[in-house]
């Protein structure tokens, strides 16, 4: 690890004791001179070595000269005397920085210096705002993880009505006050109808003025905003999206998430944590992840984009029974669960698919995707050196198809680990964000008891896949044809009878005994319905960014003075 040359060091009061605080271009360090006097030459078992503290200064949030002539407001307790003049340590500046907790969390935390003379305490509030002025003009490595361009001006919008309708009082409350000392400048758009963020985005937002787009929800939220941005990027691009061979281009601005909804299932898999502050901090260093996004077509008709789950049988039954149900908030999705579990529908059709090449690892070699991730950076080598090289077409490759017909419970498309804290390694543990691949998990006809089984996994550390009636495959595109298809109108539908037998299935609620088991489910589509059965769906490859690390392993910094120069 190369040495980094020292850009200030002196001796400061921190709570009273003095401290020798070093700063370098990568890390803010502060040690206790006297307890480092007591353990020359002894290292603490530990993060770090007795009596001293670190932060990278690609974590500091801000930095401002404390004012200690502002009078305390009164608060009917004990107050310290004020400092006199002849207090050799009257001068001040805090320094705001990420401190990690538990389970993934971030918080901001501060320490204060003091320091007796004026015109060094204004040299170090000078040297560590240009040292974070820096972020905002070139790319940072920090060891484990590249930091982008910190966002100065930031695109908000907020559902007010997901989750327990607390996006308005989360953003306002926790989120707000820490943009604003991170001196971000915020655009706040409270949606007012479903869409509406979507809409703006694609027709009339100005995403020239911003470095980011942020939206306060849940996944639904997400989604909105996704598809507003992309579908504005291809139409500015002159890109067709309902053909399936057009090369989507890819976003630049990035998405942050500030999750206030009732499932946060694509900021649990890539910050590791639903916590409102951790995400915003995310934002605020400027953090940059890459995603790969599912296009779905129906023949040469573009449907909607997907980030985390394509569902058809199981998981589509669920939403599409829970969507009658949206009253009871989330527990319906319990609710379905179970009642769609006990029904134990099981439907026909073929899938077919283009297999994954490459060093792109398995969806059972228990390589998770963490921060750093190697399997989605070859990745992203390997998108690069394709735009300077022939590659062959997929019309060319046709013979590689795999091609599965059957009987399925269910049929899952995992672009990501779907984990969540009911299910913390999700429908596919080993799944990657940035691969361009998908995890196709196909589950057969089998036993309800087996089925349980397989649904049980999902929240041990057993593995998912290891059954017979279970196949998984990493995957860049797959079909899916339902064993009759579906109609179009409900003139055919009543020509085909198929109207009266529809209607019969729920007076004997579909009672497979009566033979009016339905023929087809739906596809959840990130928790949207699709209105057609037999789709398309392509990955692609890192098509957006957000403002996030992905999962962190470990903790960044193991010894803050084996890294600097002190």
């Amino acid at each position: 690890m190369e040495k980094q040359s020292r850009l200030l060091c002196s001796e400061l009061c921190v709570q009273r004791r003095l401290y020798e605080v070093t700063l370098n271009c990568a890390i803010l360090a502060w040690k206790d001179i006297q307890i480092a006097k007591k353990h020359t030459g002894r290292a603490i078992y530990g993060a770090v070595k007795a009596g001293s503290s670190c932060v990278p200064v690609c974590e500091i949030i801000a930095v401002q000269e404390k004012d200690d002539d502002t009078p305390c407001k009164n608060t009917g307790k004990w107050q310290k005397v004020p400092q006199s003049p002849a207090d050799p340590c009257q001068h001040a500046f805090t320094v705001f920085y990420v401190e990690r907790t538990r389970q993934h969390c971030w918080w901001c935390s501060n320490v204060t210096f003091h320091c007796s003379d004026h015109s060094l305490c204004l040299l170090w509030v000078q040297t560590i705002r240009e040292q974070l002025a820096l972020l905002n003009s070139e790319r940072r490595v920090n060891y484990y993880h590249t930091f982008a361009n910190r966002p100065k001006s930031l695109l908000v919008y907020i559902n007010p009505y997901g989750g327990k309708q607390r996006g308005k009082q989360i953003y306002d409350h926790k989120v707000a006050p820490i943009f604003s000392r991170a001196s971000i400048s915020t655009d706040v758009i409270v949606t007012e109808r479903a869409n509406h963020a979507r809409d703006h985005l694609k027709t009339e937002a100005d995403l020239k003025k911003y470095d980011g787009v942020v939206c306060v929800g849940g996944d639904g939220m997400f989604s909105e905003i996704m598809h507003g941005l992309v579908s504005r990027t291809q139409q500015e691009a002159g890109v067709d999206e309902n053909s399936m061979e057009e090369t989507l281009m890819p976003c630049g601005l990035r998405i942050g998430i500030i999750p206030a909804g009732s499932t946060d299932c694509i900021c649990y898999a890539t910050v590791g944590s639903n916590d409102p502050v951790t995400s915003a901090l995310h934002i605020i260093v400027g953090d940059s992840q890459a995603m790969d996004i599912c296009s779905v077509h129906n023949e040469d008709r573009f449907l909607r984009y997907s980030v985390s789950l394509l569902g058809y049988g199981f998981y589509g039954d669920v939403l599409t029974d829970s969507e009658r149900k949206r009253w009871m908030g989330p527990a319906r999705y319990d609710i379905s669960g179970v009642k769609t579990f006990l029904s134990h529908r099981y439907y026909e059709g073929t899938v077919s698919f283009l297999p994954a090449e490459g060093n792109l690892g398995s969806p059972r070699d228990k390589m998770q995707c963490r921060t750093g991730c190697s399997v989605c950076r070859q990745s992203s080598s390997d998108k690069l050196v394709s735009k300077n090289e022939d590659s062959v077409s997929d019309a060319e490759c046709q013979d590689t198809w795999t091609v599965i017909r059957g009987k399925f419970l269910a049929i899952n498309a995992a672009s990501m680990s779907c984990a969540c804290p009911r299910s913390p390694k999700g429908l596919s543990p080993s799944a990657h964000l940035a691969d361009g691949t998908t995890d196709l998990i196909l589950v057969r006809k089998c036993s309800r008891l087996d089925f349980l089984r397989h649904l049980l996994r999902h929240t041990n550390k057993d593995d998912q896949f290891d059954h017979s009636f279970v196949e998984v495959y990493r995957v860049k595109q797959f079909r899916f044809s339902p064993r009759y298809q579906e109609c179009d109108s409900e003139v055919d539908l009543r020509e085909s009878g198929v109207t009266g037998k529809r209607f019969l299935s729920q007076i004997c609620r579909e009672h497979r005994a009566c033979g009016c088991m339905p023929s087809q489910s739906n596809w959840n589509c990130d928790g949207e319905i699709l209105p057609h059965t037999a789709i398309q769906v392509r990955v692609h490859c890192q098509l957006i960014k957000l403002f996030a690390r992905g999962i962190e392993e470990q903790q960044v910094f193991e010894d803050p003075y084996a890294h600097c120069a002190i």
